[in-house]
């Protein structure tokens, strides 16, 4: 299913957004722009549910044990920006959170779920842009603990 560990990462260019201290900020953010440290892509669902709202503030909120490690970490979901914001906002998350509303990220990433979205998946990118771990959920009702991706991002 979707792309192999040792493949090369589709790059890709996607409008986000970041909230800190109650202030969202709105860029562009690169794949390719970050080669020469790891990044941690976590594709969600959706804003505002029970799992993702579990997920995202548990990234969030060890967001300095993945920084510690060099990586930057990024949540796709296919919402627009508003609602990504709002969500951000209302949930302080606090890592960026990017809006993929045609789903050509998710389709790349082959993680399309016909008729629900996308399968809650993570995907651990090397400096090199290279996939280095992945995890792709066959129904999104749990995720991978905060934990166990830095436990992999250790390993590089």
């Amino acid at each position: 299913m979707g792309l192999h560990e040792g493949a090369v990462a589709p790059d890709f260019s996607l409008p986000g957004v970041q909230v800190k201290d109650g202030y969202a900020r709105r860029k562009t953010y690169t794949l390719s722009a970050e080669r020469g440290h790891p990044v941690v892509l976590a594709f969600y669902p959706g804003d505002e549910s029970a799992t993702c709202t579990a997920q995202l503030c548990s990234y969030s909120e060890k967001l300095a044990d993945f920084t510690e490690l060099g990586a930057q970490v990024w949540a796709i979901g296919l919402q627009d920006l508003a609602s990504h914001e709002t969500f951000a906002i209302k949930d302080e998350v606090t890592l960026p959170l990017l809006s993929d509303t045609d789903g050509s990220v998710v389709d790349a990433y082959g993680i399309r779920l016909p008729g629900l979205g996308l399968r809650r998946s993570v995907f651990l990118v090397g400096a090199d842009g290279l996939i280095k771990w992945k995890h792709v959920a066959l129904v999104g009702a749990t995720f991978r603990s905060a934990g166990l991706i830095r436990e992999q991002l250790a390993k590089l």
